[in-house]
């Protein structure tokens, strides 16, 4: 398996120092699985290439006291020493360790200097296919490039394997590319060769601080990480909670900052509730699901309202639904009112009986962050099958992002939306979408709005014909 970390930051050359690993030699070195040799192909001042290469010792892999002792099969027949694994993360960090813990001696600045970085893995194996490679690398601001392997070239009617070679490529630090690795290259395997304990779960919060409590995908990744053992995984997830709330946020960030700091200003998140609230007020509503609730903001106000009888709220992240728990305070809601509200995990691209025959529904700023297969498939969940009588949606209108000096240009407002729609282009889904589901729909302005770019959010109040 083989992973090489390549650089055109002028002098590429100080990759070397960054590594502390000199371009002009061979390095081996052993490992409890067999060697890791480091070498340099490409070396200039205007690029610079370094590879791990791992030499995984078959035979010490079955007899060593970390075997593979998933099938019986399995000591001789696997693929352990040609794919990157945990072993490539144990490589890196004991080869590496200096440029993952962010030193470097000889010229220290080096290590805190975002550079340009690409890394390419030959090869992955993916439980999860190339848009599970989009959704845990993207956030975190690379491009990805992944080439599918088949299963034998000779025989393309067995189809597609699950290995890629994996092109990643950004702007970061060193440490922080190493940290991405670290941690994902295990996760997309969905494996590891050694025990997972408390020691494991420490790993994981260490090589994670600053990046994967604020990752969309931060559940999957501790469940793959910590091989799906409970108990580590809630320990996990409670302790990040607890460090994205302390988190400050850096609205001068690549990604333009975070959207609630960078809507604060207008109050927008205010308006934005207290536009949904009166829609749903006056469709006379008593049944209200909140699809993507999130935190349970608008939970918060559906339930000082006595309008409405019966309100759930449904989020496919189980961290958010703790938190909106926590800062609901149902615990400690008087019984009459706790029994109106009630908290349900599932994903809004799958069909569920449990979301039919409502009164209404409201999507407040969720398509976003769908991509397109995805919202096809809740376009058929809601419209199709819950089919409430009312249906409000908000999403950003993309034409204000100019009226913020501080998100730059064609940058998204939040790190994780994966579109933002133009007025007439939600107006032209949102048109297709009623009239192919026996809905009419109309639009009102959320937040300020200019005479030439709208307001900053759009919401289309849909209602069954």
């Amino acid at each position: 398996m083989l992973l090489t970390i390549t650089t055109t930051q002028h002098p590429a050359t100080d990759l070397g120092y960054l590594l502390h690993k000199h371009p002009d030699r061979l390095q081996s070195f052993d490992l409890s699985f067999g060697k890791a040799h480091v070498f340099y192909p490409e070396v200039s001042e205007d690029r610079c290439a370094a590879c791990l290469l791992l030499d995984v010792d078959p035979v010490g892999m079955v007899r060593g006291k970390n075997r593979n002792q998933n099938f019986l099969l399995g000591h001789y027949v696997n693929d352990r020493p040609y794919v990157a694994s945990s072993f490539m993360s144990v490589a890196i960090s004991q080869v590496f360790g200096s440029a993952l813990g962010g030193r470097c001696n000889d010229r220290p600045e080096l290590a805190t200097t975002p550079i340009p970085l690409t890394a390419r893995i030959d090869v992955l194996p993916v439980r999860g296919g190339e848009d599970f490679l989009q959704r845990m690398f993207e956030p975190l601001g690379y491009t990805v490039e992944a080439t599918r392997h088949p299963l034998d070239e000779q025989f393309p009617e067995w189809g597609e394997s699950p290995y890629f070679s994996v092109t990643i490529s950004g702007v970061k630090t060193l440490a922080e590319l190493l940290s991405h690795l670290y941690v994902l290259i295990p996760v997309f395997d969905n494996n590891k060769h050694y025990f997972v304990g408390d020691e494991e779960l420490e790993k994981l919060l260490a090589k994670g601080t600053g990046w994967l409590a604020g990752h969309p995908e931060k559940e999957q990744i501790t469940r793959r990480y910590l091989k799906h053992q409970s108990s580590l995984f809630q320990e996990a997830m409670s302790r990040l909670i607890e460090e994205e709330d302390s988190e400050a946020v850096d609205t001068d960030g690549p990604n333009g900052g975070d959207e609630d700091v960078l809507e604060r200003p207008l109050s927008l998140n205010d308006q934005r509730i207290g536009a949904v609230l009166a829609v749903l007020r006056s469709s006379g509503a008593r049944t209200v699901l909140d699809l993507g609730c999130g935190e349970g903001k608008l939970l918060r106000e559906l339930i000082k309202d006595i309008q409405f009888d019966q309100i759930v709220g449904l989020d496919v992240s189980m961290r958010s639904l703790e938190k909106a728990q926590q800062r609901l305070r149902l615990d400690r809601l008087p019984q009459r009112q706790a029994e109106r509200l009630t908290l349900m995990h599932g994903s809004l691209i799958y069909r569920d009986k449990r979301l039919h025959d409502f009164d209404a529904a409201a999507l407040v700023e969720v398509i976003e962050h769908l991509d397109p297969p995805r919202l096809a498939a809740l376009e058929r969940t809601l419209f199709e099958f819950a089919r409430p009588r009312t249906i409000v949606l908000t999403t950003p209108n993309r034409e204000y992002n100019v009226m913020w000096e501080s998100l730059p240009a064609g940058q998204f407002r939040h790190a994780d939306h994966r579109f933002e729609w133009t007025r007439q282009e939600f107006q032209d889904w949102a048109n297709t979408v009623a009239e192919r589901y026996g809905y009419t729909v109309r639009f009102l302005p959320v937040g300020p709005e200019d005479d030439i770019v709208g307001s900053p959010t759009q919401m289309g109040v849909f209602e069954l014909e």
